[in-house]
């Protein structure tokens, strides 16, 4: 089976000056090719950052076209049956364009002290929630009596317009590929570097393997930050020093600086391991700045990635 590589892009803190200024910015990405929009989830912040299902009805209302997604919620922190309702309203709504995507929250998120959540049980909670939006999902009217939630008689309607919701699931621990395996129609990854991101769909097909599944090739997906010029230009130095502060990562070792090559490169180098789906995000700050960065990401290298990765010609249907 063919791969088809496409790209989306994503945003976490809020980098607008303006609300005009974000809609102009998915305006260009509805009319530019952009394949997808993604927001990250985090409710507790000092810097502006959107609630994420909010933002994505808000652009399902907007678009016709582009698909959305979440990368991806922290489900230990939300109700799941109020989680699988959203989902569902808004994949009806949007007419099948929701891309949701799963997991159990960054350990360092302040969310977990403010809010008085154990982040030990995370990843059971998690389990359990994921079971419960998927049978949501498919109308089964259940009862659920897990350690962490207790439905009686639960159902909701209408269900996702998607006959098969896709469940994309995130994370690149042991845990997280065991997750993927049992839930997941696909992965995707945060900021990871390419032999990352390949160590982990290397040991998400062996386990879906072990699991008599599958997922399809082209379900895996990598994400990064980009942006056309140097180190030096105005205020990267200052989102390098959020990024470390935030993760205790270099930005420099995850995110793609330079011309159109160089940013289509890097691209093949997380091709090259097995990932298809993207979601680049602009280093920039403020409505021109977004808006000239993903200008430029639509000029420049989505050409470039549609000519090392042409899509598979559809088939003509038999007269």
């Amino acid at each position: 089976m063919a791969r088809t590589v496409a790209v989306g892009v994503g945003i976490m803190e809020y980098p607008f000056d303006t609300a005009d200024g974000f809609w102009k910015w998915v305006d260009l990405c509805e009319a530019g090719g952009i394949d997808s929009i993604w927001q990250t989830d985090r409710m507790i912040s000092r810097s502006p950052i959107l609630e994420c299902m909010t933002a994505l009805a808000a652009i399902a209302g907007r678009t016709k076209r582009i698909k959305f997604g979440v990368n991806v919620v922290s489900v230990a922190m939300r109700d799941p049956v109020l989680l699988a309702k959203q989902c569902a309203t808004i994949d009806v709504l949007s007419q099948g364009r929701l891309l949701p995507g799963f997991g159990i929250g960054s350990p360092r998120g302040p969310e977990w002290t403010a809010m008085h959540l154990d982040p030990k049980t995370r990843g059971r909670t998690t389990d359990e929630a994921l079971e419960i939006i998927q049978r949501l999902w498919s109308g089964e009217k259940f009862d659920f009596d897990g350690r962490h939630f207790k439905l009686t008689g639960a159902q909701i309607a209408p269900g996702p317009v998607q006959s098969d919701l896709p469940m994309w699931i995130g994370g690149s621990s042991e845990a997280a590929i065991r997750r993927t395996a049992k839930y997941g129609t696909g992965w995707q990854s945060g900021a990871e570097t390419p032999e990352t991101v390949g160590q982990v769909i290397a040991g998400i097909k062996a386990a879906t393997a072990a699991a008599g599944r599958h997922i399809d090739e082209d379900h895996y997906g990598a994400a990064l930050g980009y942006r056309f010029g140097t180190l030096d230009d105005p205020g990267i130095s200052k989102v390098l020093e959020e990024y470390k502060t935030r993760t205790g990562r270099d930005g420099r070792d995850y995110f793609a600086m330079g011309d159109a090559e160089t940013i289509a490169n890097r691209i093949a180098e997380y091709v090259d391991v097995g990932a298809c789906k993207f979601i680049l995000r602009p280093v920039a700050t403020g409505d021109a700045d977004m808006y000239a960065q993903t200008k430029r990401l639509i000029e420049d290298v989505l050409p470039i990635v549609a000519a090392r990765w042409p899509k598979p010609a559809k088939k003509l249907a038999a007269e």
